[in-house]
């Protein structure tokens, strides 16, 4: 399996007072810190290389974590010590520890979904970037996405249309060739990317039937909590 980029840098304004002292991914999810669950998953997907994207406390998820052994996964950090970087900006610096091909998630994100039929869509597609898409509706957010089956035609998390009944759903699968243009250390957000992919005809969707769950705002970290500790 391809290596997976986890975004786990961001300051995580919106579970203030909690993430001041506590990076997202240590926040404790129904009974342990919240990437534990996550490396679990991946896990269970047979991952066995992750990268872990760290700015924001980043110290304090390389003690927890470590090398990764615990967790049956081979774990390697790149950080972001001068400043953060944004999604992109964080992804791109840590190009040269994933290699040709990777996934990304996010920190705050629990997909409990099968990644081998992701990847293989990717491979299928001969393009260089995947988005996985969710027919959300607007139920959980606001939905940002235009797909017609194969592909993405349209992202753009500021200029909502009526026309866009789907959502990214917090997974993507990429080249590094399409990041690489980029400069190192450029602050920039991963949505500009899917949407120059997109609009240039380049970014590959595959639709995902089960709900996301994610810990960014209490609401979430509420639903999410309730949802592990059922499986559990």
């Amino acid at each position: 399996m391809i290596p997976v980029a986890i975004l786990a840098g961001g300051i995580a304004t919106r579970l203030r007072p909690i993430s001041e002292t506590i990076p997202k991914s240590l926040v404790e999810v129904a009974g342990a810190p919240f990437i534990s669950h996550q490396l679990g998953l991946l896990r269970r997907e047979n991952v066995d290389r992750v990268v872990l994207c760290v700015g924001h406390l980043g110290d304090a998820i390389r003690d927890y974590v470590g090398d990764g052994d615990a967790f049956g996964i081979d774990v390697r950090y790149s950080f972001e010590r001068e400043r953060l970087l944004g999604t992109g900006g964080a992804l791109r610096r840590a190009l040269p520890l994933l290699g040709d091909a990777f996934m990304v998630l996010y920190g705050d994100s629990y997909l409990d979904i099968a990644l081998a039929p992701v990847v293989a869509a990717f491979e299928t597609s001969g393009l260089p970037a995947l988005m996985t898409v969710f027919r959300n509706e607007g139920r959980w957010d606001t939905s940002n996405v235009i797909f017609d089956g194969s592909r993405v035609l349209r992202h753009d998390k500021r200029a909502r249309r009526p026309d866009m009944h789907y959502i990214d759903y917090g997974l993507g699968v990429f080249k590094s060739k399409a990041l690489a243009g980029r400069a190192e250390n450029e602050i920039f957000d991963l949505s500009e990317v899917y949407g120059a992919l997109a609009a240039a005809g380049q970014l590959a969707g595959y639709e995902v039937e089960q709900r996301f769950y994610e810990i960014g705002n209490p609401t979430g970290l509420a639903e999410t909590d309730a949802f592990l500790r059922q499986r559990r």
